[in-house]
């Protein structure tokens, strides 16, 4: 049965730390593409600043708030008024014992934080960022579940890996590349929905700060959408996310069916460098009972 998603992706340069306005933003794409039921924005979309090393790492922890702080409660009140999934890109959020956590936020149309990630791999030595310990999905009642990961995290196949398993059927990845290696992370974007059979959803920071190019991928890698280039605008597209199970049951180009590599009585496939193993009996992603 289909479960039709209307997302939208902002392109977007970032706003400066502190400056109202992000209200009019997300009202004026719902105006553009009324149908929307998540809109999306880049990483650190609401914590723009300027500064480059020390000075830009004390002005991004001036930005940062605890994550329950007055800015989530803002953000939750205009999804909330808006009636509409939130992803208002990453914010710096201060931990409780003085981190500094670049998180991503999600925020239901009843007006609730429905989700956050902290980044799990900060681009170091780059980036100030204490790195988050978990990964993170979110469901969207009555259409299905997605997960969270963070520019730098798709150079690591564990994270994607790691939500497809834990049932994300779209892979949310707000980026602020402004480097000249998007071209490769356009190939890990589509190599990311290939092996795990999901959506992926990179939206990146327009111009002149970041280097565009943001794209919406499907379950078999092939590019939806897609806004070629620096400029600001928004890639609107829906997805069904019902696509997922019928690539994993007729399998990717009606040949590969990686979820269903394992059979119950295969050994354990052990791997050194996590000090873990495949357990066959683990394998399949988890399901609508599991949610």
């Amino acid at each position: 049965m289909p479960r039709p998603l209307p997302i939208a992706l902002a392109q977007a340069p970032p706003r400066p730390a502190g400056t109202p306005g992000f209200a009019g933003e997300v009202e004026s794409l719902l105006n553009r593409f009324p149908g929307t039921r998540l809109a999306a924005f880049p990483e650190l979309h609401l914590c723009g600043v300027d500064g480059e090393g020390d000075d830009r790492t004390r002005q991004l922890r001036e930005t940062a708030e605890p994550l329950h702080g007055p800015r989530t409660r803002e953000l939750a009140e205009l999804a909330g008024d808006l009636g509409i999934w939130l992803a208002p890109g990453t914010v710096c959020e201060a931990g409780d014992r003085g981190e500094l956590f670049n998180t991503a936020l999600l925020f239901s149309p009843g007006g609730e934080l429905a989700g956050w990630y902290r980044k799990i791999f900060p681009w170091r030595p780059h980036e100030p960022y204490d790195p988050g310990d978990r990964f993170v999905v979110a469901d969207l009642p009555g259409t299905g579940r997605i997960g969270f990961s963070i520019c730098y995290d798709a150079w690591f196949p564990e994270v994607a890996r790691h939500l497809a398993w834990l049932g994300a059927e779209v892979v949310l990845n707000p980026v602020q590349t402004t480097t000249p290696d998007r071209a490769q992370e356009l190939v890990l974007a589509r190599a990311n929905a290939i092996v795990n059979q999901v959506f992926v959803a990179s939206v990146n920071t327009a111009g002149p700060f970041g280097r565009g190019d943001s794209v919406l991928v499907g379950p078999e890698g092939e590019v939806l959408a897609a806004l070629p280039g620096e400029a600001e605008g928004v890639l609107a597209h829906t997805i069904d996310l019902d696509d997922v199970p019928r690539v994993r049951r007729e399998g990717t180009a009606g040949t590969n069916r990686m979820w269903a590599q394992f059979r119950p009585a295969d050994a354990p496939v052990h791997l050194p460098l996590y000090q873990g193993r495949i357990d066959p009996g683990r394998w399949s992603p988890r399901g609508e009972d599991d949610r």
